[in-house]
């Protein structure tokens, strides 16, 4: 039980370092700033919206098309269907049949998802 407690401990001590270092970093380079060691010098140039050395077209907040979000969330679900079916494959040996029974259900599952998504013609690019 006391080594229960100690790694979250341990995660604990991570997660208020992983929060204290970018937090003390923006802190000093704020403070720099006023001591005249960071330059400052605002000007309209700096605060346009830049894109691969051209000039921007249009504001800042534009409209996507929502084809991009689909394909995006798409990506999504096959790369996490991916992250779950590789340490499944390695470890099929040892899992047993129960392992492949919950992989079976899982991969159903995402292929019920992907065939409504194919019906509703959400994978056409209009």
């Amino acid at each position: 039980m006391e080594d229960y407690f100690r790694q979250y401990g341990l995660v604990a001590i991570f997660s208020v370092i992983a929060l204290a270092l970018p937090l003390t970093m923006l802190i000093l380079s704020w403070l720099a700033r006023y001591v005249r060691i960071r330059p400052y010098k605002p000007n309209p140039t700096k605060y346009s919206t830049y894109e691969c050395g051209m000039e921007a077209v249009g504001g800042r907040w534009l409209r996507f098309h929502v084809g991009y979000y689909t394909f995006a969330l798409l990506f999504v679900v096959f790369d996490v269907l991916a992250v779950f079916i590789y340490p499944w494959a390695i470890g099929l040996g040892g899992l047993g049949l129960v392992a492949l029974g919950q992989m079976l259900v899982f991969i159903a599952i995402l292929l019920v998802g992907w065939l409504y998504a194919w019906r509703k013609g959400a994978l056409e690019w209009k």
